[in-house]
């Protein structure tokens, strides 16, 4: 029998991008600390500015969709209109059923409870992803991974109002974090381990079906260990370890169904109906209209958008350190697996890192094989910038334990640098609040380079502070009172972004003829070229960053009939 001892999770591995050299006993309780005090800042600043975000587009059905997903448990399940309702049955309700039990007991509206939640979700993710960098390569590891993801505004911008994505990609790296921890056990995960990972996975489904990809990463990383046994200690071996993982993984199956069930109680309604899904939204066949996206400066089909759509977006959307950090994990990955065949060494630490590596790139390569339908930049596949930061993490702390065994100035020039960009990338997104999400990088010349080349305000977000604006702005024409009179306002965008926050005077008349040509104040987002065009009057307010509009408001009282 194979007597070989599995992994210690606790103990990081000596390999050339083994990142465990902090200096000194205290060092990982200093990181580890540092991570939680990263933490509670996040959630301290995201219980301040919740209210500052918009309803996003997808918000409203969403919300229907968790309180028909409620109903269906409170009648006794007689009430099964959730499975009719438009496409939202071909996803789990997880966070929308969720928000549906808590919004009757909630100081909040229901849409500010959304995007509370959403936000202390999109921190629970960033945990998830500091847990991992830590697992893999140390606690200074796991800190930068959680400090570069909290400053990458593709997520940050998302955590308060995309209560989709954000839950799925948070869901996805803890799920590959408990999936790692198996792994590092193999060939005999411990029970603990098994039930998170099947916790996490059933979570994880319960948001989206893309989930079972987190089972695929684990089958491969199953597959690459029993093979390395095999060449280490013959067939027999391999197969006692193979049935010894199958068996003690079995436990996380029940588990994760349960969950599911739960969750998404379509998807056990029929035993195909997660492939059926898996289907349609790699096609979008549902799709019953024409969705175009921007890419590159064209307006291009969202069912056959180029190859390249996903991995540009990524280049331009993350943060350079991202960008950066994890070409040369790659690039030290090479060099590790070109050295270990060089000398013939151990191959078993790949085991530690081909999780992550599958979560960050097989979905980028699965859409260039593919090209499935896509639109909205990265937002279908938030989930794998998590991995992503980690990897960048991986290779960062690679680099500053080198410049540390190189001398103590060369290791605090690295930790300067760091903290530098890490400044400068906080007051980026500090200057784009609350529209974080449509940061670009410097790769394509920031937020000027990508306008009118990329998608920007998508979710029509910075339409909440531009009514918010009109609000002051009117009720200081009539010296802080209330206006003596109702006033009209039309909007192009989402109008429950708008309506929600109208006062009795100002009245939305979208869709009623002739009112809307009629309206006192105009109000567009720039996401949809011709919305700005659609009605003439004076400028009056400009929501933007670095001269670039996303929302304007123009006055037409006085336009000539």
């Amino acid at each position: 029998m194979n007597q070989q001892v599995p992994f210690d999770p606790q103990i990081p591995l000596a390999t050339p991008i083994g990142m465990a050299g902090e200096r000194g006993v205290r060092a990982p309780l200093v990181w580890d600390q540092l991570a939680r005090t990263l933490l509670f800042c996040l959630a301290v600043v995201a219980a301040l500015t919740f209210r500052d975000y918009g309803i996003s587009t997808d918000e409203e059905v969403q919300h229907i969709y968790g309180q028909k997903l409620l109903a269906f448990y409170t009648s006794g399940f007689q009430d099964w209109s959730a499975f009719s309702f438009k496409d939202l049955y071909l996803y789990g309700g997880l966070f929308d059923l969720v928000t549906a039990l808590l919004v009757p007991n909630s100081p909040f509206d229901e849409y500010d409870t959304r995007h509370l939640l959403c936000a202390i979700v999109g921190v629970f993710g960033i945990a998830g992803t500091w847990r991992l960098g830590r697992l893999l390569a140390g606690p200074r590891a796991g800190f930068i991974a959680a400090a570069l993801l909290a400053l990458s505004g593709v997520y940050y911008g998302a955590m308060f109002n995309n209560t989709k994505d954000v839950p799925f990609a948070a869901g996805m790296v803890w799920t590959v974090y408990f999936a790692t921890r198996m792994a590092l056990q193999f060939p005999r995960p411990r029970p603990s381990a098994v039930l998170k990972f099947g916790l996490a996975l059933g979570m994880a489904l319960g948001i989206r079906v893309g989930a079972i990809l987190a089972g695929v990463y684990l089958g491969v990383v199953a597959l690459i260990y029993i093979g390395l046994t095999v060449r280490r200690f013959g067939t027999r071996a391999a197969l006692s370890d193979a049935g010894s993982i199958v068996l003690r993984s079995l436990p996380a199956l029940p588990v994760a169904y349960g969950l599911m069930a739960a969750l998404w109680p379509w998807a056990v309604f029929e035993p195909l109906n997660p492939f059926r899904a898996l289907f349609t939204f790699s096609s979008f066949q549902h799709l019953q209209f024409s969705l175009q996206t921007l890419y590159s400066g064209a307006m291009v089909s969202a069912t056959d958008a180029p190859a390249l759509y996903l991995p540009v977006y990524l280049l331009i959307k993350l943060p350079e350190t991202v960008v950066i950090g994890t070409s040369l994990s790659a690039l030290l990955l090479v060099a590790w697996a070109w050295r270990t065949a060089r000398d013939g060494g151990s191959w078993l630490p790949v085991i530690r890192y081909t999780m992550t590596i599958l979560a960050a790139f097989l979905p980028i390569v699965m859409f260039v094989a593919m090209r499935p339908t896509v639109y909205n930049g990265i937002r279908h596949f938030l989930f794998v910038v998590p991995p992503l930061t980690v990897l960048a993490a991986v290779a960062f702390q690679r680099i500053w334990t080198l410049a540390e065994a190189r001398s103590e100035l060369a290791g605090r020039t690295v930790a300067l640098a760091l903290a530098a960009t890490a400044t400068v990338q906080a007051w980026t997104l500090g200057t784009l609040h609350p529209n974080q999400y449509v940061y670009y990088n410097q790769f394509v010349g920031g937020l000027k380079g990508a306008d009118g080349r990329f998608e920007l305000d998508y979710w029509g977000n910075s339409l909440h502070e531009a009514t918010k604006e009109l609000i002051a702005f009117i009720e200081r024409e009539n010296d802080g009172n209330t206006p003596p009179r109702t006033y009209t306002l039309t909007v192009c965008g989402n109008p429950l972004a708008v309506r929600y926050d109208l006062p009795p005077w100002l009245k939305l008349v979208n869709g009623i003829e002739p009112d809307w040509r009629r309206a006192d104040f105009f109000l567009a987002f720039t996401q949809s070229r011709r919305c700005p065009s659609l009605l003439d009057g004076r400028p009056i307010i400009e929501i933007g960053v670095d001269g670039v509009p996303l929302s304007i408001v123009k006055d037409r009282r006085r336009v000539e009939e």
